[in-house]
């Protein structure tokens, strides 16, 4: 097999890999656009009373995770292998961050629970998929950053950085949606 063809059969699986990952966040976009109309269905223009600090720092943690995320992905299509392992267990830290605030903190704190009507339920299942969709984010980003230390990606050949980074700014776009709807829009009760 010459050159030319291995890297016309890598730009080939470059780009099916490219849109089957497209075709999942579609998918996933449907499932949290149906959390989100659900919310405003059931909960109208009320809201949970939630701790707004807290709300607020962890939406700061998880944009701020996403600017290393961009950080990391373009430094390895340039070759930059160090800016790139630190930008990526910078953003596995406040990955991990994000968990801990909205799962360990915030449902300690909220005065409800998932049984406590549709605001208890709505909050418990928008922030309980959201963290599960970061929590196989920050997995992701463990395994990206292992292979990257052994040295697996370059800067002609590194998709499972390109994909990791694309997943991640999908998790932050889904909470830029969902953190207004939980903690800033519509009147508080209960």
């Amino acid at each position: 097999m010459s050159t030319a063809d291995i890297r016309s059969e890598y730009k080939y699986k470059l780009g099916t890999n490219r849109l089957g990952l497209w075709l999942f966040l579609v998918s996933d976009a449907f499932f949290f656009g149906g959390l989100l109309v659900s919310r405003f269905y059931l909960m109208g223009y009320t809201r949970p009373h939630l701790e707004q600090t807290l709300g607020l720092i962890v939406t700061a943690v998880l944009l701020v995770s996403s600017f290393f995320m961009n950080r990391a992905e373009t430094a390895m299509a340039h070759g930059d292998q160090k800016t790139f392992l630190q930008g990526t267990l910078i953003t596995l830290v406040l990955g991990v961050g994000f968990l801990i605030g909205v799962v360990g903190v915030e449902w300690q704190l909220a005065p409800f629970g998932p049984n406590d009507g549709a605001h208890g339920a709505l909050f418990y299942m928008m922030t309980g998929m959201h963290a599960f969709h970061v929590l196989t984010g920050v997995i992701f980003l463990a395994i990206v950053y292992r292979n990257g230390r052994k040295g697996l990606y370059t800067a002609e050949k590194h998709w499972a950085v390109e994909a990791c980074a694309t997943y991640w700014h999908f998790i932050d776009v889904v909470w830029i949606f969902f953190y207004p709807a939980l903690y800033l829009i519509g009147t508080v009760v209960g």
